[in-house]
């Protein structure tokens, strides 16, 4: 009723506090869509390689979970990595874990050896330039320039 009435400092009074308040609320937004876009990890996910062999779930905690399959006759693995990210320069550096290794090497029960198991790892123990395109992800080897092209799943 009081926007309906004639009193004129009341409305210009409701408009200040509604301008304000959605003002305020705004910036608020603003603010926290461009901390979240620009803090955030990118290659945080789960990514598939695009001949579906290697699957990566890159988490929030420095680690990757890599499943590999049919490593060795119908056998999967499953082994954890470490990584680090430098946002800035686009690098991720992901290197082994030899305690990892052994322990999927012993689930497996014979199915793979270690050398089978490193020498898939091997290829992604380095440092890599990244890209993200939508919901692909480039690896270039830093010193060779290999590329591996993953999915984001």
């Amino acid at each position: 009723m009081i926007i309906a009435g004639n009193d004129e400092a009341k409305r210009s009074k409701i408009w200040r506090v509604v301008t304000l308040v959605s003002s305020v609320l705004i910036i608020l937004i603003a603010v926290y869509l461009l901390t979240r876009m620009f803090t955030t990890n990118p290659v945080v996910g789960n990514w598939e390689s695009e001949d579906a062999t290697i699957a990566l779930k890159i988490e929030k905690n420095d680690t990757i979970q890599v499943d590999i399959t049919d490593i060795a006759e119908n056998t999967d693995a499953a082994v954890e990595m470490n990584y680090s990210v430098d946002m800035k320069s686009k690098i991720i550096t992901i290197t082994k874990d030899e305690e990892q290794i052994d322990k999927a090497v012993e689930k497996a029960d014979g199915a793979y050896t270690k050398e089978d198991l490193e020498n898939v790892l091997d290829d992604l123990d380095s440092s890599f330039s990244y890209s993200i395109d939508g919901n692909q992800m480039t690896l270039t080897e830093r010193e060779y320039g290999e590329q591996f092209t993953f999915i984001r799943k």
